[in-house]
């Protein structure tokens, strides 16, 4: 193996505790050795303390936000993990998930083999509330271009911030992770700014896990309309993107006429979610916010007693 030259920050934003030991503890257990582990507490109500207080390990640092930034603002806490790091790559998982033990062994092999590019991804597994693997994340190309990322990403691909290794110090030129409320969109954005031009590496053995939850800000109902605003921005930003590009091969050329046609449906379907998905979990007061705000979102009348009526 490579020497353990390279020195890796695993950032964990952490807000509830019911996995957290879990979750250090798998990152103490990587067979690669130079890590830290960079813990932030986003002024959760429960108590972290108990849990973290119970490591002498050297290499964990432990931090409080006297104010959180809660789940809306979620993004904010990536980044305040970032401003403590002194690696030189970057993980950023959630305070539930896992790291596989060759983790970091296998990004040190990637990015040896590819050490111009700035951001890398691993394969996942997804795990239920036992940990219990019940998926997998499809298989990958070892390396591939940010119109590829997103072609696919568009077309059922399933990923999450924990899947993702950063360059820390182009992270941080790039202003850090990008912000969008509930972090929804956040993850991918991020990867495809540090993709950019260079591409992306990835693993083709899992080595992350990612917890699907009850607790998973992603899985609450209580955020759709977060959710809602991020996509509206996400677009915003894919406009831009697209404005500035110049893709060089055929096959990337081919990805980005196909991504600019998709654009408006993809994040039409996605919003329109988001809006069923407020009405039928929040009832009769969430479809008056939409009935006063339908002119809006083009919704009518009739869409929002519909969904009413298929509230779980």
């Amino acid at each position: 193996m490579q020497n353990e030259n390279i020195k890796y920050t695993i950032a964990i934003p952490a807000f509830k505790k019911q996995y957290l030991k879990e979750c250090i503890d798998s990152a103490l257990n990587q067979s690669y050795r130079n890590f830290e582990i960079i813990i932030v507490n986003d002024a959760s109500p429960e108590n972290l303390d108990q849990i973290v207080n119970q490591y002498s390990d050297s290499r964990i640092h432990y931090y409080r936000n006297e104010i959180g930034f809660g789940g809306y603002n979620v993004v904010d806490n990536w980044n305040k993990c970032l401003e403590y790091a002194t690696g030189d790559y970057i993980i950023c998982m959630g305070d539930d998930d896992k790291l596989l033990p060759n983790c970091l062994y296998d990004y040190t092999h990637l990015i040896y083999k590819y050490p111009q590019l700035d951001v890398y991804h691993t394969r996942t597994e997804i795990i239920d509330e036992n940990s219990n693997v019940y998926n997998i994340q499809e298989a990958r190309p070892e390396v591939e271009s940010v119109y590829s990322m997103m072609w696919h990403r568009w077309h059922g691909r399933i990923q999450y911030i924990g899947d993702f290794l950063f360059k820390t110090n182009t992270l941080r030129k790039n202003n850090g992770f990008f912000s969008l409320p509930t972090g929804c969109c956040s993850d991918e954005i991020s990867a495809y700014i540090a993709a950019g031009k260079k591409g992306i590496a990835n693993t083709l053995v899992p080595g992350f896990q990612y917890r699907n939850n009850r607790y998973t800000l992603s899985n609450c109902s209580n955020n759709m309309r977060g959710k809602l605003q991020a996509f509206l921005l996400a677009k915003e930003w894919y406009v831009s993107f697209f404005e500035n590009q110049k893709p060089q091969t055929r096959l990337d050329k081919t990805y980005y006429n196909f991504l600019i046609k998709q654009l408006n449906g993809y994040i039409a379907t996605n919003v329109d979610y988001c809006i069923r998905r407020d009405i039928q979990t929040g009832g009769l007061n969430n479809s008056i916010y939409w009935f006063k705000n339908r002119r809006e979102f083009n919704i009518s009348i009739k869409y929002i007693f519909y969904n009413l009526l298929k509230r779980n």
